[in-house]
């Protein structure tokens, strides 16, 4: 079993296993980011990052010994945020099979976001 196949619950050690995303792998949101009161200079509640958008993995970190923690900084919208790994969807390393299921739209999604961050 490995950490791409699991699905992680908050009692979970994460970090037992190796980070599921890596330096610069394109990732998408697979939900709206609101501030919680830890991006400085946005009100609590303002809208971050929305869902869809592409961003570049640039740190990984750990939180409570527990979690892997993305850096990613989102282009379109300018913003740097800290991410679990379920809060995102890789855009660069997707299973043969979804790409077999995407068929001719793989390649699409290959052109989808490449310029470099």
């Amino acid at each position: 079993m490995n950490a791409a196949s699991l699905d992680f619950d908050d009692d979970a050690i994460e970090i037992a296993f190796p980070p599921r995303f890596s330096y610069g792998e394109r990732v998408v949101a697979r939900s709206v980011v609101r501030n919680d009161g830890t991006y400085s200079g946005r009100d609590i509640g303002e809208l971050l990052v929305n869902k869809g958008e592409i961003g570049y993995v640039i740190h990984i970190n750990t939180f409570l010994q527990q979690f892997y923690i993305y850096a990613v900084d989102f282009v379109e919208s300018g913003h740097r945020v800290g991410m679990r790994a379920r809060e995102l969807c890789t855009l660069d390393n997707l299973p043969d099979d979804v790409l077999q299921r995407l068929g001719d739209k793989a390649g699409m999604l290959r052109l989808l976001g490449s310029a470099t961050p």
